[in-house]
C-alpha cells in the first residue's frame, strides 16, 4: 500500500460525477492497517464519493463459536462502520452502506444459519457473501496473498452447491472473486442458478507476471473470449477495476515514480473497454478495490484513469457505470 497517497496534487475529472465504489476493505493486520480513518481519507480527496460495498477480507472473524458463524464478526463490524457513517455527526460518504460478507460454502446447508443471523444483525446493509475462488497452475500469484492461498477446486465440492442455494431463498447476491480460468465455473454456476445475482469482481484476474509480449497478448484473448461467455448470462453483473493488483503482471508497483492517470488509462484502457463492451453499462460498476490496487496507484489517480477511459461514455452510461449499477445490484438507497 506503499502507493496510497500519491498523484492527489492531479486535477479531479468529473469531480461532480456521483459514485459508488462497489469495493474496498477494511481490516488490521500484520502492521499493514487500512480502517475508517484511512478510507475515508482517501474518498474525501476530491472524487465525488457518495456511498460504498464494504467486502469481506476476513478480517475481525469471532474467534470462537460454531465455525459456521465465524464471519458473523466481520458483517457486525462492518455494520457498525455503516451505522457510524449515516449518523449526522459523519459528512461524506456512507462508507458501508452495502456489505458483503464471507461464508465457506463448502459447508453446504449450514451456511444459511449464517445467512439468516447476518440478516438478523444487519438487515439495512447485508447484502450478499464472497468466497474466493483462485485457481491457478502456477505458484507466482500466492506471493501476493497476504491471507493465504484460498481452497483449490471450490467451485467443484461436493457441497458447494448446496451452501449455494441458501443466496436465492434470501434475496442474497455472490460475489465470484477468481482468475479468468474460473470463468466457465462462473458461467456453469449462473446457468444452475439463475435468480442469484453473480457479481464477477475485478473482471476476473487475467495472471500476468513473468510473460513474454506474446504471452500476454494469447492471455488477453482468453480473458476476453471467456469473459464474453459468461457475460451473456443476465444474472451476472461484472466490477470493473483491480487492475492496479501485482497479479496482472503491468509491474506499477515495482516503479519508484508517481505512476499517473494518463500512463494508468493507456494501460488499462484495452481491459476496461473489453468489459463495458461485454457486458454493457447497466450491467458494469467501476470498482476502486482499496487498499489492493494501492500497489500501484493512489486513489485520486485510480478514479482519474478510470473517468478518462469512459470520457466518451454518455451521461446515462457514466450514471450507471459509477452510480447506478452498484446501487441497484446492492439494492442501497441512495
Amino acid at each position: 500500500m506503499t502507493k496510497r497517497l500519491e498523484g492527489r496534487d492531479e486535477e479531479i475529472l468529473e469531480p461532480d460525477l456521483p459514485i459508488v465504489d462497489p469495493h474496498h476493505h477494511l481490516f488490521e493486520r500484520k502492521g499493514v492497517r487500512y480502517m475508517l480513518d484511512e478510507c475515508l481519507d482517501d474518498m474525501r480527496a476530491g472524487h465525488n464519493v457518495v456511498a460504498s460495498i464494504y467486502v469481506e477480507t476476513g478480517a475481525f472473524m469471532r474467534r470462537d463459536g460454531p465455525e459456521v458463524l465465524r464471519p458473523l464478526g466481520e458483517i457486525e463490524f462492518a455494520n457498525g462502520i455503516g451505522a457510524m457513517c449515516s449518523g449526522t455527526e459523519y459528512e461524506g460518504p456512507k462508507v458501508c452502506a452495502g456489505i458483503v460478507g464471507k461464508a465457506d460454502l463448502r459447508l453446504g446447508e449450514q451456511v444459511g444459519w449464517l445467512f439468516d443471523r447476518a440478516l438478523a444483525a444487519a438487515p439495512e446493509r447485508f447484502r450478499g457473501i464472497r468466497q474466493i475462488s483462485m485457481d491457478h497452475p502456477s505458484d507466482l500469484p500466492y506471493r501476493y496473498f497476504s491471507t493465504g492461498r484460498p481452497p483449490q477446486g471450490l467451485y467443484h465440492h461436493p457441497n458447494f452447491r448446496e451452501g449455494f442455494a441458501q443466496l436465492a431463498a434470501r434475496g442474497l447476491s455472490y460475489d465470484a472473486t477468481g482468475f479468468h480460468l474460473q470463468l466457465p465455473d462462473i458461467g456453469d454456476l449462473a446457468d444452475a442458478f439463475p435468480d442469484t445475482p453473480i457479481v464477477v469482481n475485478h473482471m476476473t484476474i487475467a495472471m500476468g507476471l513473468e510473460m513474454s509480449p506474446d504471452e500476454r497478448q494469447a492471455l488477453f484473448a482468453d480473458w476476453r473470449d471467456k469473459l464474453a461467455e459468461v457475460a451473456k448470462r443476465p444474472n451476472v453483473a461484472c466490477k470493473v477495476g483491480g487492475l492496479g493488483m501485482p497479479v496482472w503482471g503491468f509491474g506499477f508497483e515495482t516503479r519508484a515514480d508517481v505512476v499517473g492517470s494518463e500512463e494508468l488509462a493507456e494501460v488499462w484502457r484495452p481491459y476496461v473497454e473489453t468489459a463495458i463492451g461485454l457486458f454493457g453499462a447497466e450491467r458494469c460498476m467501476m470498482e476502486s478495490n482499496f487498499p489492493p490496487d494501492a500497489f500501484s496507484c493512489g486513489y485520486v489517480p485510480l478514479w482519474n484513469a478510470l473517468k478518462r477511459i469512459t470520457a466518451g461514455c454518455s451521461e446515462e452510461e457514466k450514471a450507471a457505470l459509477y452510480s447506478g449499477t452498484a446501487a441497484r445490484v446492492y439494492r442501497l438507497g441512495v
